[in-house]
């Protein structure tokens, strides 16, 4: 932001007095330092047969600052060219804010200093300083978002990042977040992360959505977002993604039922929190339309925020004839494409189980 009225005081009068108060006595240093600032930019606009004066203020303003290690300033939206010297001197970024002051009113740039949160390296110049002012060069944040949250989850980290401002919106649809990392400066909105995350999705599935295998039995861009959000939470191993996705691919054109575990979870917990036990064979009997193993072909909805690679996975599955997998206690998980061949995939993986427990 443009800084404002620099050439008012920042102190203001309070109003409402009916006599005049007796005037503030000021610090001798502080009369001193604003005598030198008014007669160092005077002799800078006229010579003045001052030049050395004028070589000392570039050489001041040009050589290594003080600072030893970085550092990091907020400088406030409306701050103006007094305020900005003072709080970079405070932080030891400059130690001549009278000079810095001088050599900006005389170059003219002192209204072109923007607010925001910089990051000064150490030995920085104070014309280096004012450069990424000028420039508006503020740190960057970062925000990362994992593959596979629920929209309620994703909310909870906007709402907790450092820097960003103002109310959180109504949560957006299930779904409607793609997970990546976004950059953000201090002082932008939770409403504009948000806005930038959904349209990142809109622009990933369309995208995606052109280059899909055919005969797929998902005829719109949401069921295939639908199908990739259960791929999503079913497999946390890259490597896997187009064969999980081929399981149900495959089931959905037998006309089976999906059967999948998370939605079953999503039915539970509405994606609010994580559901902090194991299914039971009675959780399977819920009667919701989430419940793959109550109701045919997809949920009415997303169950999580799947990633760019398990869309991809998903619109382009494995060519394979599978229709089960399980658990193989490795982290992956045994595929098969049989009913008896997945219940002995079970009967391993409940073995292992019972071992671990």
């Amino acid at each position: 932001m443009t800084e404002r009225n620099s050439d008012q005081t920042e102190d203001t009068a309070a109003g409402g007095e009916t006599e005049a108060p007796p005037p503030r006595k000021r610090p001798a240093a502080r009369i001193l330092r604003r005598a030198l600032i008014s007669f160092l930019f005077l002799i800078l606009l006229t010579g003045g047969g001052a030049a050395w004066l004028f070589h000392w203020a570039q050489t001041v303003h040009r050589q290594a600052g003080p600072l030893t290690v970085d550092t990091t300033v907020v400088i406030e939206p409306g701050s103006g060219l007094q305020r900005i010297a003072r709080n970079l001197a405070e932080s030891g970024v400059i130690d001549h804010p009278e000079v810095f002051i001088a050599m900006l009113r005389y170059s003219g740039d002192h209204t072109r200093l923007k607010a925001g949160e910089y990051r000064f390296e150490a030995g920085l110049s104070q014309a280096e300083v004012a450069g990424k002012l000028i420039e508006h060069d503020v740190l960057v944040h970062f925000l990362t978002v994992p593959e596979g949250l629920t929209v309620a989850e994703v909310l909870e980290i906007v709402a907790t990042a450092d820097g960003l401002t103002g109310e959180m919106p109504a949560p957006p649809e299930e779904g409607s977040l793609l997970p990546e990392t976004y950059q953000y400066r201090r002082g932008d909105t939770r409403a504009d992360v948000l806005g930038r995350m959904q349209a990142s999705m809109d622009a990933a599935l369309m995208d995606l959505w052109e280059g899909r295998a055919e005969n797929l039995p998902v005829s719109t861009p949401r069921e295939a977002l639908i199908l990739a959000s259960i791929v999503e939470k079913e497999t946390g191993v890259a490597a896997e993604r187009a064969r999980v996705a081929a399981v149900f691919v495959n089931r959905l054109r037998r006309g089976m039922r999906l059967q999948s575990d998370p939605t079953v979870v999503y039915a539970l917990t509405g994606g609010q929190a994580p559901l902090g036990r194991a299914l039971t064979r009675q959780d399977w009997k819920v009667d919701n339309p989430y419940n793959t193993y109550r109701i045919d072909g997809l949920p009415p909805g997303p169950i999580a925020n799947p990633g760019r690679l398990t869309l991809q996975a998903t619109l382009n599955p494995a060519a394979t004839k599978e229709l089960y997998f399980v658990a193989d206690g490795t982290g992956g998980h045994a595929f098969a494409e049989t009913l008896a061949q997945h219940n002995r995939n079970v009967a391993k993986w409940r073995k292992i189980r019972s071992q671990t427990d």
